[in-house]
């Protein structure tokens, strides 16, 4: 029996929650664990807690669960903090509702896809430039869980990831680390090349939503050549299976031919403008549904996580359903999820020696990258915490001076701004962004934006408003 505590922060995120209360429910060696679940809506508080519970008892599992709305009480005493919160400013209940808003004015002024919408970041849920609500956010977990759990490992799963791991690294103690699951867009790669993806040697290495595939070694050989020999061969003959598939679409095709190694997971959504001008070049490299991160694609699955949320709700009241039964997609009963999370709890806590793929301090890992910098590295968790594996072969100089410093550089912009207060840090990034036209586009898109009211605080805190 596991004598742990797990705080799942935001646990009104169907999307995470429901994935990691199965995921812990499937490993035997983790029975007995005490889930605090805590989120301030307490209508979908109320929804997850009654379908946690049953969905344990249809799996046959032993944990323990309690509801909070109190933080500090869902902390106390836990051995690891996910963090999956997504947040809300004053007067608003749907996040993704901010998110709209904030882009729909970058449009009006002329930034297709939004002001976060920036060359290597252009997934539509990593909001960097104005993102100072969930960056706050996020610190005051970290820095609630330095008080009242400092030994816990803080699992930062909600987006961005990338700005706040650094965050959170150098302003508190916190123990966190990242996580994602991009590098799954390797199975994708054995699948297209029809591999046995047990007998695939493999690492990635990068940042968060860009990593590339560094060791590909199929039974022991470089399976590079494989890969050219499907471009040659099959490439052209490529369909999305949905608008997220883009592993093997002709972006990330196109990436790995200039770049050397092909790009893996969210990796080949976040490319250069080249691939996203507008919609009809979406669709282009990405296929029929131009990716995920467009003006049609992203409004549909708002709704569609929209549907699921009223679904879950619904579902919570309705005792007689057998969730495993009426809804195997979100409740299925063998499958784990492929979410990193638990298996990382499982290393630590059962001393289970387990590659990974995590967001952690370079220190010294990616030659030519600070050594203060969070990249995403394979690494062997036990319980003795992370450690890193050699980059054997290292990343292409190619990749790591045109590709991963400027994402990096973005990500210490967006950083300082947060923590400067300096507004003028915000101006320069779209000073330097190539829809911008003059100077006088982007004082007025960031105005507006700052005047959003639920921007309230965001605009307070930034200095230099007019």
């Amino acid at each position: 029996m596991a004598n742990i505590k797990v705080a799942i922060i935001g646990a009104g995120s169907v999307r995470y929650a429901l994935k990691m209360i199965g995921d812990l429910a499937k490993n035997e060696r983790l029975a007995g664990t005490f889930i605090s679940l805590m989120d301030i809506d307490e209508r979908r508080l109320e929804a997850i807690y009654d379908l946690a519970r049953r969905y344990t008892e249809e799996l046959g599992a032993s944990l323990k669960f309690e509801k909070t709305m109190d933080m500090d009480h869902s902390l106390s005493g836990a051995d690891f903090v996910i963090n999956t919160a997504l947040a809300r400013g004053e007067g608003h209940q749907d996040g993704y509702v901010q998110y709209e808003a904030m882009r729909d004015i970058g449009e009006k002024h002329g930034y297709y896809r939004g002001i976060d919408s920036q060359e290597f970041n252009m997934v539509s849920d990593c909001y960097t430039l104005s993102s100072y609500n969930q960056l706050k956010l996020s610190l005051d977990i970290a820095r609630a869980v330095e008080k009242m759990c400092p030994n816990a490992w803080l699992i930062q799963t909600a987006n961005p990831v990338f700005e706040i791991t650094q965050l959170v690294r150098r302003q508190t103690n916190a123990k966190v680390v990242g996580f994602c699951h991009g590098c799954l867009g390797v199975r994708d790669v054995s699948k297209a090349l029809s591999l046995n993806h047990e007998d695939v040697d493999w690492q990635v290495a990068g940042v968060n939503h860009g990593i590339w595939l560094t060791r590909f070694l199929y039974k022991g050989k470089d399976a590079y050549p494989l890969l050219d020999k499907w471009i040659d061969e099959k490439s052209s003959e490529w369909e999305p299976n949905d608008a997220w598939d883009l592993q093997m679409s002709p972006a990330a095709i196109d990436m790995y031919k200039f770049y050397g190694k092909i790009p893996i997971g969210d990796t080949a959504r976040n490319g250069s403008w080249k691939y996203h001008y507008n919609l009809e070049t979406k669709k282009k490299w990405s296929g029929r549904f131009g990716g995920i991160d467009n003006e049609i694609e992203r409004p549909k699955f708002y709704n569609e996580l929209r549907e699921i949320r009223e679904k879950t709700i619904r579902a919570s009241k309705d005792s007689s359903l057998k969730l495993t039964s009426v809804w195997p997609e979100e409740f299925p009963k063998d499958e784990v999820s492929g979410e990193q999370q638990v298996p990382f709890i499982n290393a630590i806590v059962n001393d289970v020696k387990t590659k990974l793929v995590l967001n952690t301090l370079n220190a010294g890992t990616i030659s030519g990258v600070p050594d203060d910098v969070v990249v995403e590295l394979p690494v062997v968790v036990d319980k003795n915490g992370i450690c890193p594996e050699e980059i054997e072969p290292g990343i292409p100089e190619r990749i790591k001076k045109m590709y991963l410093m400027p994402r990096i550089v973005r990500m210490e912009m967006a950083v300082d701004a947060f923590t400067t207060g300096d507004r003028s840090v915000l101006e320069e990034v779209l000073i330097r962004d190539p829809r911008t036209k003059s100077y006088a586009q982007v004082k007025a898109v960031i105005a507006d934006i700052l005047a959003l009211p639920f921007n309230k605080e965001m605009k307070k805190y930034y200095t230099h408003c007019e």
